[in-house]
């Protein structure tokens, strides 16, 4: 598995984390750089991984209401949790990563739902993060 996509699903693990405790994200992320650090058995945090969850906290009020506008039928709250936070990070690596191909962060999501999420999953976020990718340059400025 590449290094990237490590990170990405250990970042989507802690935002879930956190989602779920009702924590900050940041505190989540210094949990398991903290555990890391004492405990050999654990893997260190990639350096993206704290990149891609310290950019997400940045914009999550923003990426939370992009969210809730574009997600017709759903509420943020009555999304499963599991697609609500791979969205977070898909639109943040998206909107925000000038680094990251858009159809790599659609794709990278869109394993993330096949692999934690329902059969449905994966449309979905395909879907809102496509939708995301058409109105990015609008997404950025406001």
């Amino acid at each position: 598995m590449a290094a990237r996509n490590k990170a990405r699903k250990r970042a989507f693990q802690i935002l879930f984390e956190a989602d779920q405790r009702g924590v900050p994200a940041q505190e989540v992320l210094a949990d398991w750089i903290r555990h890391a650090r004492s405990d050999e058995r654990q893997p260190p945090v990639n350096e993206y991984t704290m990149e891609l969850v310290e950019g997400y906290t940045q914009y999550a009020r923003r990426i939370d209401d992009l969210i809730s506008t574009y997600a017709v039928g759903w509420t943020l709250d009555r999304m499963p949790v599991v697609d609500r936070n791979i969205l977070r990070l898909g639109a943040y690596e998206l909107v925000w990563v000038d680094a990251t191909p858009d159809a790599v962060a659609i794709d990278e999501a869109v394993q993330l739902a096949k692999e934690f999420s329902t059969d449905d999953s994966p449309s979905f976020v395909n879907g809102m993060l496509a939708r995301f990718k058409d109105l990015k340059p609008g997404l950025r400025r406001a």
